[in-house]
C-alpha cells in the first residue's frame, strides 16, 4: 500500500466531490471512507486509475450517506446523474482546498488540524497524536471546523498570506507522535509553491529548509537543548541549506520582499557562517530592520536585540532591549543572556532563573535553568 500516493491524491478527489456540489464536510468525510476501503481493497486488487477510484467510490458513499426517504426523489436524481466509472479529470484543486482550510472564520488550530486532514491526508488519530490530544477531542475540533466552512464558496482568491501562516504554524508544531509537522510542512509548501507563483511561498519554503536543516544539532544526546551558537554545524544538513539558499536568491531576485523572505535571509546568514563567531551579526541586524519595517512584531524587535549586542556589544543589545515591554515572551531570557555578555554573572543568573519560571515548555525550562545553576555555580563563595 503506497500512502504517500493516497495523500496525494486526497485534496484533488476531494475537490472533485465538491464540485460535483457535496458540501465540503460530507465530502470529506466521504472521502476518508474511500479511503479505507482503498487500504482494504488495493494490496490485493490494485486499480488501474487510482484517482478514478477514490472519486467513484467516495461519491458512491457521499449519495449513501445522503440519501434519506424525505428527499429520496432528489438523491435518486442525482444518483441517475451519477458521471461513468472511468479516468477522473486532472484538474489540482489543491490551491483551493488550502484557502478553504484558512478561511478568516476558523481559529488557527482549527486551520491547522483542518489542512493536515484535508490536504495532508492525515487520519484524525495521526493528528491528535502530533498535537498530544485525544483522538476525540481532535475529531471534535475537525469537525468544528469541517461545520464551519460547509457551504463556502471560494468565488474570490484567496488570502495567500493567510494560507503562508497557517502552514508556517504547522511547521513550528515540530515532531510528536508519529508525524513529523515539520516535514509535513515543508511537504505541504512544497505542494503550494509548485501550484502558485508567488516570491513569499517560495520564501516560507526557504525558511523552513534552512530551519529545518539544523534540526539534528538542536539537541544533545539527553534531550536537552543546544543553543545555535554551540551546534556541532557538521550536523547541519547542507543539501536542505543549499536548497533553501538557492530558491531564496530567486525569491529576493525578484524584488518583492516579504516577511518570510527577510526570516529566511536571517537563517541562510546563520547557515553560510562556518562558525558562530564568524556570523556576519550586523548584515542579520540590517535584516532585522526589514523585519521590523515589514511587521512592526514586537517578536522581531526583540531578536533585533540579541543581534545588536552580538553586533555592536551587549551595552547596545541592552539598551535596545530597554525599549521594548518587559511582558513580552523571552525578553527576561534575552536579558540574562545580554547581561552575562556584559560581565555581571549575579544579574544574569537571577534573570535565567526568573524566565525558567516563565518558559513555555520543559526543554526551554530545564536549559534556562541549567544556565543560571552554571552562573551560580561560577560565583565566588
Amino acid at each position: 500500500m503506497d500512502e504517500t500516493l493516497l495523500r496525494d491524491l486526497t485534496p484533488s478527489v476531494l475537490g472533485v466531490l465538491v464540485r460535483r456540489g457535496a458540501d465540503f464536510a460530507a465530502a470529506e468525510d466521504a472521502v476518508q471512507e474511500a479511503l479505507v476501503e482503498a487500504v482494504r481493497a488495493w494490496p490485493e486488487d490494485p486499480p488501474r486509475d487510482p484517482k478514478g477510484w477514490l472519486v467513484t467510490v467516495a461519491w458512491r458513499r457521499f449519495l449513501d450517506a445522503t440519501r434519506s426517504e424525505a428527499a429520496r426523489r432528489r438523491r435518486e436524481d442525482a444518483a441517475a446523474a451519477e458521471p461513468a466509472p472511468g479516468p477522473a479529470p486532472a484538474a489540482d484543486d489543491t490551491l483551493r482546498l488550502y484557502f478553504l482550510c484558512a478561511h478568516p472564520s476558523l481559529t488557527p488550530s482549527s486551520a491547522v488540524a483542518l489542512t493536515l486532514r484535508a490536504v495532508g491526508g492525515l487520519t484524525t488519530r495521526q493528528i491528535a497524536r502530533a498535537y498530544l490530544v485525544p483522538e476525540a477531542t481532535m475529531a471534535q475540533r475537525i469537525s468544528r471546523a469541517k461545520r464551519t466552512v460547509s457551504g463556502v464558496r471560494l468565488d474570490t482568491p484567496g488570502d495567500v498570506c493567510t494560507v503562508l501562516r497557517v502552514l508556517y504554524l504547522v511547521f513550528n508544531e515540530g515532531y510528536s507522535g508519529d508525524v513529523d509537522l515539520a516535514a509535513e510542512a515543508i511537504r505541504l509548501t512544497r505542494r503550494l509553491a509548485a501550484a502558485i507563483d508567488h516570491p513569499e511561498v517560495a520564501g516560507l519554503l526557504a525558511l523552513m529548509l534552512l530551519h529545518h536543516a539544523r534540526r539534528a544539532a538542536r539537541t544533545a544526546a539527553d534531550g536537552s537543548l543546544v543553543p545555535l551558537a554551540e551546534q556541532d554545524r557538521g550536523c547541519w544538513d547542507r543539501c536542505a541549506i543549499t536548497e533553501g539558499t538557492g530558491i531564496l536568491q530567486a525569491a529576493l531576485a525578484r524584488d518583492r520582499l516579504g516577511e518570510y523572505q527577510a526570516q529566511a535571509a536571517v537563517a541562510a546568514l546563520h547557515a553560510d557562517a562556518p562558525t558562530a563567531a564568524e556570523t556576519d551579526w550586523v548584515q542579520i541586524v540590517e535584516w532585522y530592520d526589514e523585519l521590523a519595517r515589514l511587521t512592526d512584531s514586537p517578536v522581531v524587535l526583540l531578536n533585533r536585540a540579541v543581534a545588536v549586542g552580538e553586533a555592536d556589544g551587549p551595552r547596545a543589545g541592552l539598551a535596545a532591549l530597554a525599549a521594548l515591554d518587559a511582558s513580552l515572551p523571552r525578553h527576561t531570557a534575552v536579558a540574562a543572556h545580554l547581561h552575562e555578555r556584559d560581565g555581571d554573572p549575579v544579574t544574569a543568573a537571577r534573570l535565567y532563573a526568573e524566565a525558567a519560571a516563565k518558559a513555555p515548555n520543559l526543554a526551554e525550562r530545564d536549559h534556562l535553568t541549567r544556565q543560571a545553576a552554571r552562573l551560580n555555580t561560577l560565583r565566588p563563595r
